[in-house]
């Protein structure tokens, strides 16, 4: 059954008279009324709850799976419950600008969509069309290693240049070669991703994969803990490149590696992991032209420490040189503007998109953001930020 399938069978279903009526029962029976467009989604726990509808298990698993027992998956949501907004008064809020520029490229918002691999799995369209609403929305887009389509067709898609997530790889020369097809697309930033160097544990994926009954070997095979195996040969950015004995992360990186990618290539080197305010400073010291705070969405280190929680530090280490981005956790605005007022140059969202790719598509994934910004601008207009400039520490207040 393709996703147009199973919406129009949650859309029957919905209308059915004999769930008329009958809101329990059909919440608890998985037949609730259902959105029949993006428009509709007032959050984005809503298309949160479609998206598995229609998502296969280990698909879904793939995608809500941190690491051991999720622990710094769910520390990630909960550490902005931990900040309060202080509201202002009589501020002229008659124009408020969302607007931003990041590393030279502007964007009509802070919030941007991180990388995920193989988007396929949600949606036949998959990375072509987050590229069309970020073209739409005047979003970044940093597209993965892992996409499920190729630099070119994103960026042709997205009608002018993404920045580029990079696995560093076990093989200097294939790193080479990613950066160069990057330069090529023109792309302004590489995003190198530091905080995978030995392999992971996926306990929610390989559980949620033992409920799916497709034979997935015609496109894929898992191990053990089931995260899919990886035939690079057959993905678009390792087109024309000897896979064999290929590695997407090396356990054996030094800090030497920053300056072997500065001197590799003309792009703006973003190290994308950061979660220690010593890093920070050593990033600095290498050459990094930015970071982004992430502990990969809860799916490296079990370590219970939310990515908010790292980011003062992080921004204290930096002490004002480079950059400081962060993703992890964002689910609604006012999330976006407590990382911005904490020292977040930029803030990127993951799963929300990916909820709205696999519930309408490219439009979903506009809404999501359209959403997210609606929000975070009224967080702006409430604590008196005409502009993210003005955004700072002192609106909001810790508890405890």
């Amino acid at each position: 059954m393709t996703s147009n399938d199973r919406r129009a069978l949650l859309r029957f279903l919905a209308a059915s008279p004999l769930l008329a009526g009958s809101w329990p029962f059909a919440k608890a029976a998985g037949t609730a009324p259902r959105l029949t467009s993006a428009a509709e989604a007032l959050d984005v726990f809503e298309l949160r709850d479609l998206a598995q509808q229609l998502v296969p298990p280990a698909h879904w698993g793939y995608l809500q799976s941190g690491v051991d027992g999720d622990v710094t998956l769910r520390a990630n949501e909960a550490a902005f419950s931990r900040y309060e907004l202080r509201g202002r008064r009589f501020v002229d809020v008659s124009h408020v600008d969302l607007s931003t520029t990041v590393l030279g490229t502007h964007v009509a918002s802070p919030v941007f969509y991180c990388p995920i691999g193989s988007l396929r799995a949600f949606h036949p369209d998959g990375e072509l069309a987050v590229a069309a609403a970020a073209k739409a929305r005047g979003a970044l887009q940093i597209l993965s290693t892992q996409s499920s389509y190729s630099l070119e067709a994103v960026t042709a898609a997205r009608g002018a240049p993404v920045w580029f997530q990079l696995y560093t790889t076990n093989r200097f020369e294939v790193t080479r070669k990613l950066l160069k097809r990057a330069e090529s697309a023109g792309c302004p930033v590489v995003a190198v991703t530091v905080d995978l160097p030995a392999g992971r544990n996926t306990e929610t994926a390989a559980r949620l994969r033992r409920e799916d009954t497709r034979d997935c070997s015609a496109c894929h095979t898992v191990d053990a803990h089931g995260n899919p195996r990886l035939n690079l040969a057959a993905e678009p950015m390792f087109q024309g490149i000897d896979t064999h004995g290929l590695a997407l992360t090396s356990p054996s990186l030094t800090w030497d590696f920053i300056k072997r990618l500065k001197d590799a290539t003309t792009l703006k080197v973003v190290i994308k992991g950061i979660e220690a305010g010593a890093d920070a400073e050593l990033a600095v010291e290498h050459g990094a032209d930015g970071i982004i705070v992430s502990n990969h969405g809860g799916r490296a280190l079990e370590s219970g420490r939310a990515t908010l929680e790292s980011l003062p530090e992080v921004v204290r280490g930096a002490a004002g040189r480079i950059p400081v981005l962060m993703d992890g956790g964002v689910r609604r605005g006012t999330d976006v503007y407590k990382a911005l007022a904490l020292g977040a140059s930029a803030v990127g969202i993951g799963r929300p998109y990916a909820w709205g790719l696999a519930a309408f598509g490219q439009s979903g994934v506009e809404r999501v953001l359209e959403i997210l910004n609606l929000e975070f601008r009224l967080a702006m207009v409430g604590c008196g930020a005409r502009s993210v400039r003005e955004i700072s520490a002192d609106s909001i207040i810790a508890r405890g």
